[in-house]
């Protein structure tokens, strides 16, 4: 009788390679050649009967059909070196994925991964990014960092980090903000996908926000980079955006504004218990790394 279940092979050719969007990358994670990664795509693809990915000039992405697919995928995997692992002992290299909410990811997680990667080499890890609650539903990760509502998200978890909101513009917006109500003199930078917003901070000046204009970007890295290029006033989100403030030139428009976020990011996981040593290892790093810096 024939199956369908693929070769073990190009099931970890196609995971690094959707991990990475590049069959250069994925390449040369797997010390193999970028044909080689090509070939074996195509040939999963060629039993499944189905495109897994769209061919770029640098770089694939997934189609639905292997966005469906890469939870399943990697799941398996890590059952199997799961159960490798207990059986035979520590594998040379232990997966962990995590996922965070993309500021950050940015602000916090990459200024500390090279830390945790260099006091934990034997940990090969894929960090990906999202912005919208249903950038975190049905995806197979070991960690989440999310922002908002925790229990939107998991079981279990751990506060991490509030924030701070300020108006922020380039130098020479900034000086011309001399008390609140100067603010509408400008477009204000809206984040869409934020529950905290301008709206807040009005609220604390007790400002009626009807004259506000407003420009709506996506995520606040966005929002930032548009201040940067002149289009009007942004909102830091301290400390998370402190990156991005300073890598566009940023400042701030009313020192002595700042209003408290009401919501945190959160670690969530499913079971504290259940966690694999990844992620506990992954887990105690980074609230030791929010605590000292």
């Amino acid at each position: 009788m024939t199956t369908r279940i693929p070769s073990l092979n190009w099931l970890r050719v196609f995971e690094a390679a959707a991990r990475t969007e590049s069959f250069a990358r994925a390449a040369a994670q797997l010390n193999m050649s970028a044909a080689a990664v090509s070939q074996q795509v195509k040939a999963l693809e060629t039993q499944l009967g189905t495109p897994l990915f769209h061919r770029h000039a640098h770089a694939v992405t997934l189609t639905e059909a292997g966005r469906a697919y890469l939870p399943s995928v990697q799941q398996s995997l890590l059952m199997l070196e799961t159960a490798t692992t207990g059986l035979f002992g520590e594998s040379r290299e232990q997966r962990l994925f995590v996922q965070s909410v993309l500021l950050f990811a940015h602000g916090v997680l990459a200024r500390g991964l090279p830390q945790f990667q260099a006091a934990h080499p034997q940990i090969n890890l894929a960090l990906s990014t999202g912005n919208l609650a249903a950038d975190f539903a049905n995806q197979f990760t070991d960690l989440q960092i999310v922002f908002g509502n925790p229990s939107l998200f998991g079981t279990q978890g751990d506060e991490l980090q509030r924030e701070v909101l300020y108006p922020v513009a380039p130098p020479k917006i900034a000086a011309q903000i001399q008390a609140p109500q100067d603010l509408f003199r400008f477009a204000l930078i809206e984040v869409s996908t934020h529950r905290a917003s301008w709206v807040q901070v009005f609220e604390q000046l007790r400002l009626s926000h009807g004259q506000a204009r407003y420009f709506f970007a996506d995520n606040s890295l966005m929002a930032a980079e548009l201040s940067a290029q002149g289009l009007g006033i942004a909102l830091a989100r301290a400390p998370a955006s402190d990156a991005a403030v300073r890598a566009g030139g940023l400042v701030r428009c009313l020192p002595d504004v700042e209003v408290p976020g009401q919501e945190a990011y959160h670690l969530i996981y499913p079971d504290r218990g259940a966690m694999r040593p990844a992620a506990k290892m992954f887990r105690d790093w980074l609230l030791d790394y929010l605590r000292t810096t």
